[in-house]
């Protein structure tokens, strides 16, 4: 019983959007600890290392999924992260008398506003998104230049002592952020609102003669995903203790491939926040194994040198490699699971056409009978 259980479980998870991501990820996981060594690696001062230099391409990602799940890409939502870094440290500069909290929330107001307006262009407008997003990171890039012409300023002591510390010795802060990003969307998981989402991005044709509001199912996820951005924001200033204009510019880029990474689809309709927490882990351990094995060559090899450019080239090599696969093995899935429904509603392909007769199983033998009929005639 328990094995046809496990059976049935695996079986579930390979048709699942997050298996491929979740092969990805385990795969990375093992050889970061051969490369390591298991009592390097898991340790708690490496692993809240790991998620304070990375929480903000974490939590970009998740804010990312929710419109890629629409199919939707945002490549300004780098650009977005660095305005919340540049509000929140530039108005205390300017007004001294300003509470911190303050300044942090006009931030979290301005990341949630620029999303809302990037929705309403896209989903009233109806202005391509990918057009729309180049010209928002122009638009940002532009504001976040007039706040902050150069890097300045710095984020207050307390901010980023309380982001790397752990609490009770063994809970990373940022992994409690990560946590709690993440139940949002378990929420909203419980809501109309992410199935709208799915049938949206799934066909919005269809989706909006069903009677789901397509203008505000997008725009719905356009402010949420304001809500990551500043998470993702608010992160990155407190892990850089500093005010930069331009960096997190190379986010919006990165998110898109840790999505796809972990088995979304760019046609949208297929995916969940799994899949961009493998996707993000995914891109972490291979630049963390890439920057082991780099460092390691010297003792082997006396006289090796290599620049961070190699480093960068066998990295980004082997993301582009998960990427081909993730969209073969996506495929894949999805016309493993497209066959598997119509066979449950009586649909089978019909190979003389190559198009898909829809008959029932009572249907069949009806049609046959009368067919008979008509011979006899």
């Amino acid at each position: 019983m328990s094995s046809l259980f496990f059976r049935e479980r695996l079986h579930k998870l390979q048709r699942s959007a997050a298996f491929t991501g979740l092969a990805l990820f385990l795969i990375v996981v093992v050889i970061n600890v051969i490369v390591q060594g298991p009592f390097r690696f898991f340790t708690i001062r490496n692993i809240a290392l790991i998620f304070a230099k990375n929480a903000p391409l974490i939590l970009v990602t998740m804010g990312q999924l929710l419109l890629m799940l629409l199919g939707i890409i945002d490549i300004s939502i780098g650009v977005q992260m660095a305005f919340v870094n540049v509000v929140a440290v530039m108005l205390p500069t300017w007004f001294p008398a300003m509470p911190y909290p303050l300044a942090w929330a006009a931030a979290f107001a301005g990341a949630v506003c620029i999303a809302g307006i990037h929705g309403l262009i896209v989903a009233l407008l109806r202005i391509p998104p990918l057009l729309t997003s180049f010209c928002m990171i122009y638009i940002v890039r532009g504001i976040n230049l007039l706040i902050m012409p150069k890097p300045q300023g710095s984020v207050p002591e307390i901010i980023y002592l309380t982001y790397d510390m752990n609490i009770l010795g063994i809970l990373p802060v940022s992994l409690v952020i990560i946590v709690a990003a993440y139940l949002i969307w378990a929420y909203m998981r419980r809501t109309p609102t992410i199935k709208h989402v799915y049938a949206v991005g799934g066909n919005e044709r269809n989706a909006y003669a069903n009677g789901v509001n397509v203008a505000a199912t997008k725009l719905k996820m356009y402010l949420l995903e304001g809500v990551y951005v500043f998470l993702a924001g608010f992160c990155l200033s407190a892990m850089t203790g500093a005010g930069n204009p331009i960096m997190g510019e190379s986010y919006g880029l990165r998110s898109i491939s840790a999505c796809i990474l972990g088995g979304v689809s760019l046609a949208g309709g297929w995916g969940t926040m799994a899949c961009a927490l493998y996707g993000s882990g995914f891109l972490v351990l291979i630049q963390n194994i890439v920057f082991q094995l780099f460092s390691l060559l010297p003792r082997l090899m006396p006289g090796f040198k290599a620049t961070s450019y190699w480093q960068n080239l066998v990295s980004d090599s082997i993301i582009l490699i998960g990427l081909v696969a993730t969209v073969f093995t996506n495929k894949i899935q999805r016309d493993a699971l497209k066959e598997g429904i119509l066979k449950q509603i009586g649909v089978t392909k019909d190979t003389s056409q190559g198009g898909l007769a829809a008959e029932t199983k009572d249907a069949a033998p009806e049609r046959s009978r009368r067919e008979g009929m008509n011979d006899g005639k």
